[in-house]
């Protein structure tokens, strides 16, 4: 018999292996593994029951929790495509994400109740819309509690089925669909048990919305190893420091801007944090001095890592090899904010333009390229930009790295311009589009700058047309019009001119040089 390489498989071990176990907790809401295997088999039902086929997309607008839990196998398992909202971007780029997927169902908090309202109109191919929390009409707890407790998935859902599309902002106006398989879900799952080692004594608290490549894997590791979820609405840091002394969590992931929020809360100290085995950092790079501040404030190992949406997501973390653990503690927090070594079954490189593989030799600047399982079947209905970053078999990922002679990646500029702030893709050329929508605009170029909450931010300089005139202020407040406030630039700076190559091509490197002066590498 053949079996499927589908995340499917992890649910099934959990229930079997740990069905008496309480394996999510949710507020007030504590449920066995048991539990919710039948509450996932039930939401399966409920979809069948509407009519849901295969391969269509069910879309979810929410915060983290265990019905969303749910959904990671509930949707998958009868065959449909889960399709993750991030709460932060745009009405508009919301409404473009349901029409291009061709989205059948959306599942949402109340909080997102006017948003949905105004969607009903927008996206026409929306069949279902489905509170989370009780309202008048369909909602979930009465969707899945009509619906029967047992379900068999099809036999033919095959590896390559889709599973799960994400959509990520890149280096174009409109977000782009990544599509993930089962089999890319199920091996990056083992990729990252196999890397991580977790087991069922792990209580993981998922501070890492799920809706960012569903909270970089763990709805997936957790599971098959009958370890302990603990869900988080939303990060608040002395939410966080609560459930960590009463749940007695022992791993969880923040970007640098939580970190820096957390091991800065006025009542750290009030709270009991000796069950912490360590914490993952990732989304944007981490100083050397965070990981130092995290050890010795919450007194537990951090590290870093890395991975795109493109790879479901990662690919590598920064642990201390075996033969360096006597590295001087200097040494070891430099490494550990480094963006790490690959994970078993990552294979990863380094390539110049022309697509030759470089030296590991910590001098030679190249562009990561992968090749894994994980990486992701291409992007929904963009064949062409796919053929473009999947080439002879390598993924590239667009960023700029050396490789030390140990293995470590450190990642030292961008290819592609892509702001990450606090943990959130911008699109440099997105918010260039929207400055330059304004009658008084000339020319601009966005670019990342330091910035020490949020890793770096956005900065535009702009220059005006003849005779025009207008401040900084009113142009942030024009821009609050067109943009999400995590893309809004932080600063706007006048200028004369701007730099350009041979072709007209404006220089942001020459631009980023000013800002950037007096740091080991372009990323913050």
């Amino acid at each position: 018999m053949n079996l499927t390489l589908t995340p499917i498989r992890f649910k099934d071990r959990a229930v079997q292996e740990f069905g008496n176990k309480i394996g999510i907790i949710d507020g007030d809401v504590r449920l066995t593994y048991r539990e919710f295997g039948q509450r996932a088999d039930r939401l399966s039902n409920a979809l069948v029951d509407l009519g849901i086929n295969r391969g269509e997309r069910v879309a979810w607008l929410g915060y983290n929790s265990h019905q969303l839990l749910e959904a990671y196998y509930g949707v998958v398992q009868m065959g449909a495509v889960l399709l993750p909202l991030n709460i932060r971007l745009t009405p508009e780029e919301i409404a473009f994400i349901l029409n291009d997927s061709e989205t059948v169902a959306l599942f949402y908090n109340q909080d997102f109740a006017p948003l949905v309202a105004a969607l009903r109109s927008q996206a026409p191919t929306i069949k279902h819309f489905i509170s989370l929390e009780e309202a008048d009409g369909l909602h979930y707890e009465s969707l899945i509690s009509a619906a029967r407790a047992d379900f068999k998935p099809p036999p033919d859902i095959q590896d390559d089925d889709l599973a799960e599309l994400f959509y990520t902002s890149g280096t174009t106006a409109n977000p782009k669909g990544v599509m993930m398989t089962h089999r890319n879900l199920y091996l990056h799952a083992l990729q990252a048990i196999a890397g991580h080692k977790p087991d069922d004594k792990v209580v993981q608290l998922h501070t890492i919305p799920l809706f960012h490549v569903n909270g970089w894997g763990t709805p997936h590791t957790i599971t098959c190893v009958g370890a302990r979820h603990v869900m988080i609405k939303k990060f608040d840091p002395g939410e966080v420091l609560q459930l960590i002394h009463t749940e007695r969590v022992t791993h969880f992931s923040m970007v640098p801007t939580m970190a820096v929020a957390l091991i800065h809360h006025p009542d750290l100290e009030k709270y009991e944090l000796s069950s912490l085995e360590y914490v993952g950092l990732g989304g944007a790079a981490s100083p050397p001095d965070l990981i130092r501040e995290i050890e010795q404030k919450i007194g537990c190992r951090a590290y870093g890592g890395y991975g795109l949406t493109e790879t479901i997501p990662q690919l590598t973390f920064s642990f201390i090899k075996d033969h360096l653990k006597d590295l001087p503690d200097e040494e070891r927090w430099r490494r550990q904010a480094m963006t790490g070594y690959p994970l078993p079954g990552v294979e990863m490189s380094i390539m110049d333009a022309d697509d030759n593989h470089l030296p590991h030799d910590g001098v030679s600047v190249g562009e990561i390229v992968v090749r894994a399982d994980n990486v992701m079947a291409g992007y929904w209905k963009l064949e062409e930009e796919t053929a473009r970053l999947i080439r002879d078999g390598w993924f590239h990922t667009g960023d700029m790295a050396v490789v030390d002679k140990e293995g470590y990646y450190l990642i030292v500029d961008r290819k592609k311009d892509i702001i990450i702030s606090g943990g959130e893709n911008i699109s440099s050329i997105e918010v260039e589009k929207a400055i330059y929508s304004h009658p008084s605009v000339l020319e601009c170029a966005v670019i990342a700058v330091p910035d020490d909450k949020w890793g770096e931010v956005p900065k535009a300089l702009v220059v005006l047309k003849p005779g025009e005139a207008i401040t900084d202020k009113d142009l942030i407040d024009y821009c609050r019009t067109k943009l999400p406030g995590f893309k809004i630039p932080k600063s706007i700076e006048f200028v004369d001119s701007l730099p350009k190559g041979g072709t007209g091509k404006i220089l942001k490197k020459e631009l980023r040089e000013k800002y950037w002066s007096g740091y080991e590498k372009r990323v913050h």
